[in-house]
């Protein structure tokens, strides 16, 4: 049987650790490959949380292998995608020394596109001297490189410019029609992911296609036995964006630009066209002109009742008609025209769904961005949908996340993703939380909805960030927040002449921050919600962790909004039923940036007086990690102190099997 052949690898003297340098076999680790190991034996849906520390990958990794059936992993991000494909994969499919094929599989626009590279590097004077020479350079590796995986070009920043006109996107793709048909790198990672035993996506590539089947996986998904959801919480969030239907003034943007672009490649001598999709490019920026909010999200109500929406949606309308009918005109003179006008259309379409009669289990509302602004019809749920995606052909569904459980409980998750048949499990941490890591709330701390909270926060963090010589994180639930004790710490930091440097998010990529914040080794980093998951700290560099409030979604966040009120008519609660176990999850995965090693101590610190205070604290404080729990500021301080005795670090980091765990 399978879960024989499984538990074997993770013995004392298996596979694993005679293969894997630093491997050390954890109960918790082998129980959960066990499981999936049976879910993908009876093809059955398995939910399970591996709390941090377990090594879920390896644990997800063997049986999949061993399986012998074709296999989908789904992670969060490209960056894990690579990880898994690059190191995680190759290292147990050498330690079980199977002849298993795996492939990897991105979205299209993460590959060169040759139509339109050549395109925009004919048409220079669209261009930039900087877009020119990336251009230029990615032109070069466009005949070297196997894949065409952007990933595989150093040099250029992943975004500049000239790689959304060296790319394809799902609007501005020939498909069969491109005369570049038998090069496409698409093509070709498509072909290999047929082809292969285990394939690795990530949930964005999962969704668009299972809605649009266009990026490849519709293809891969009948042919499946398994499906496996790694970073499995994120997925509720992600399904809602592609369940969806949305329209953005970018896409009128770029349909204008290709527009300009394939008319003088093919339409030469019709000057009204390219002068059309000026005018549509125009109106689509007055669109978003016409909202004079900075940013933020808006109902489709809010954003009718704003003087010169309508109208300006009205002429946006008004213009992509009158594109098309240019676009009607000259279609047949190449493909490309051709897959203009149809995207063209399309916009219509959705300009006509945004302004037609509201559906009831529908939110409409926007996202308003500096530059761009996105229509929203969003399903008020997306579980009855994902439910009927999954029924047909028999497979094993698997689900992980170092975050799916509100305490003991998945009620939560399952109703949102619609997985009531699924059978759950869960494993703790083998970390020694009691001795690792200290739970400190502050006491004497106002209500996060005053106005001086941040300062008070500032005030409450200082003393430990000063014993704990930086090496902080501030997790912060609002970019406001962030920005505003961010300027507070400086003030600190420059009046009491405190040296360690002080990282803000945004002011390098995110990989770059966490770069400089290992290599200073007593950083403070203030951040928001990116740096709350999928960051990996370990060692000295990190032993302090600063939330500064329980992360509560914005009520008036307009889908929020939407289902509090449908809960409220059905006779639900929805802060018990939602609100808190959203917070729960999200919280759960702040804190987990702390404690990422056998070896790593720290204090971890939520500021917040609800906590202990308001009755559903405990059930939150109650789904972390048990550390021990003090409200005596000297306590942590001391806790802090004692970190200064020299420590063993990363004794397990070897482990692939844990250290890729992000979670």
């Amino acid at each position: 049987m399978l879960t024989e052949r499984v538990a074997a690898v993770f013995e004392t003297d298996g596979a694993l650790a005679k293969a894997v340098h630093g491997y050390t076999p954890r109960l918790q680790q082998a129980a959960m490959a066990t499981e999936v190991a049976r879910a993908l034996d009876e093809n059955s849906v398995l939910v399970a949380e591996a709390s941090t520390g377990t090594g879920k990958t390896f644990a997800y990794l063997v049986p999949a292998l061993l399986h012998g059936g074709k296999v989908l992993i789904s992670t969060g991000t490209k960056n894990l995608q690579d990880q898994l494909f690059k190191r995680d994969l190759p290292a147990v499919r050498d330690a079980l020394a199977v002849p298993v094929s795996v492939a990897l599989l991105k979205g299209r626009s993460n590959y060169v596109c040759h139509y339109h590279l050549e395109r925009h590097v004919e048409n220079g004077s669209l261009v930039s001297r900087e877009e020119a020479s990336h251009l230029r350079a990615i032109s070069r590796f466009a005949k070297t490189t196997r894949t065409g995986d952007k990933a595989e070009l150093s040099g250029i920043p992943e975004t500049a410019v000239a790689w959304s006109l060296a790319t394809s996107t799902r609007d501005n793709c020939l498909g069969q029609d491109c005369p570049k048909l038998e090069e496409c790198f698409v093509m070709a990672a498509r072909r290999e992911a047929l082809a292969a035993d285990v394939v690795v996506v990530n949930h964005h590539l999962f969704f668009a296609d299972l809605m649009l089947r266009d990026e490849g996986v519709g293809e891969l998904l009948p042919a499946c036995n398994a499906v496996i959801f790694d970073e499995a919480h994120q997925l509720p969030e992600t399904a809602t964006l592609f369940f969806g239907n949305t329209l953005s003034t970018h896409q009128v943007v770029e349909l204008s630009r290709d527009v300009v672009v394939e008319a003088l490649v093919s339409a030469r001598d019709y000057a009204a066209l390219p002068e059309s999709a000026r005018k549509a490019e125009r109106a689509a920026r007055d669109l978003r002109l016409a909202l004079r909010q900075e940013s933020g999200r808006f109902t489709r109500q809010a954003l009718h009742e704003m003087a010169g929406f309508e109208r300006a949606l009205a002429d946006l309308e008004t213009h992509l008609a009158s594109l098309q009918q240019h676009l009607q005109a000259q279609a047949e003179r190449s493909e490309g025209l051709q897959r203009c006008n149809e995207r063209c259309a399309e916009l219509i379409g959705k300009i006509e769904l945004w302004r037609g009669q509201q559906q009831d289990d529908t939110v409409y509302w926007a996202d308003v961005f500096t530059q761009s602004l996105v229509l929203h019809a969003t399903p008020m749920s997306v579980a009855e949908v994902f439910r009927r995606n999954r029924e047909g052909h028999p497979r094993a569904w698997v689900f992980t996340s170092a975050t799916l459980a509100v305490g003991k409980r998945f009620v939560h998750y399952l109703e949102s993703l619609g997985l009531e048949d699924a059978q759950t499990a869960q494993w703790d941490s083998p970390f020694d939380y009691a001795n690792q890591a200290l739970l400190y709330v502050p006491t004497g701390l106002p209500q996060p909805n005053e106005q001086s909270y941040n300062e008070a926060v500032v005030e409450a963090a200082w003393p430990l960030i000063q014993a704990s010589n930086g090496r902080a994180f501030v997790l912060c639930t609002s970019l406001r927040a962030m920005r505003r004790i961010h300027e507070l710490l400086q003030e600190k930091f420059e009046r009491n002449h405190f040296e360690a440097p002080l990282l803000l998010q945004g002011e390098g990529s995110k990989t770059e921050l966490l770069d400089h914040f290992r290599q200073h080794g007593n950083a403070v980093l203030v951040a928001s919600q990116s740096f709350w998951e999928g960051v990996d700290v370990r060692g000295e560099a990190l032993q302090l962790v600063i939330i500064d409030r329980i992360p509560f979604a914005p009520p008036d966040d307009p889908v929020l909004a939407a289902r509090i009120e449908q809960m409220r008519k059905q006779g639900r609660n929805p802060f018990m039923e939602h609100q808190l176990p959203h917070a729960v999850i999200d919280l759960k995965q702040g804190a987990g940036r702390l404690i990422r090693d056998a070896n790593d101590r720290g204090v971890l610190m939520v500021c917040d007086p609800r906590l202990v205070e308001k009755p559903y604290g405990r059930t939150i404080w109650q789904s972390l990690p048990p550390m021990r729990r003090t409200r005596v500021e000297q306590e942590a301080l001391n806790f802090l102190n004692s970190l200064d005795q020299p420590t063993q670090v990363g004794v397990e980091q070897d482990d692939p099997s844990d250290s890729c765990d992000p979670s």
